[in-house]
């Protein structure tokens, strides 16, 4: 068992990873009937994205010996209807601080936008990438 998920009450629920034991809770959005107090589920999934980049791009480094640092990703999510889902993600990721190559930033796109959680979303999810080097 990868996780265990709980519900609270409130339209809240406690996610607990099995082999660590770290928790995260989720709250339905305010558009949703929610509090909005913590991450929806569709907020992990967009999170998820951002941080599958960052950890496929941090074991390419390790593996080539290129030095990573300061990464980040900032995203934005937009919300489709018909059915309710995630219809887009906008992902800024931030390599600012690596003085990296021109071929070695190409390569750094290339296994960011390949990462496992880019290939398990939905096709028709629009997905928009903006990186500063």
């Amino acid at each position: 068992m990868t996780s265990r998920v709980e519900y609270l009450d409130g339209l809240r629920t406690k996610c607990t990873h099995v082999k660590s034991g770290t928790e995260i809770y989720t709250d339905a959005p305010v558009d949703n009937n929610g509090k909005g107090e913590s991450f929806s589920p569709t907020d992990l999934v967009a999170t998820a994205y951002g941080s599958c980049m960052l950890t496929i791009v941090g074991i390419y480094c390790e593996k080539n010996n290129i030095e990573l640092k300061g990464a980040t990703a900032g995203i934005v999510k937009v919300m489709g209807a018909g059915p309710r889902r995630i219809s887009a993600l906008t992902v800024e990721v931030d390599f600012s601080m690596n003085n990296w190559s021109s071929e070695t930033k190409e390569k750094i796109q290339q296994v960011a936008e390949a990462c496992p959680v880019a290939q398990s979303v939905h096709d028709d999810m629009e997905i928009t990438f903006k990186y500063t080097f």
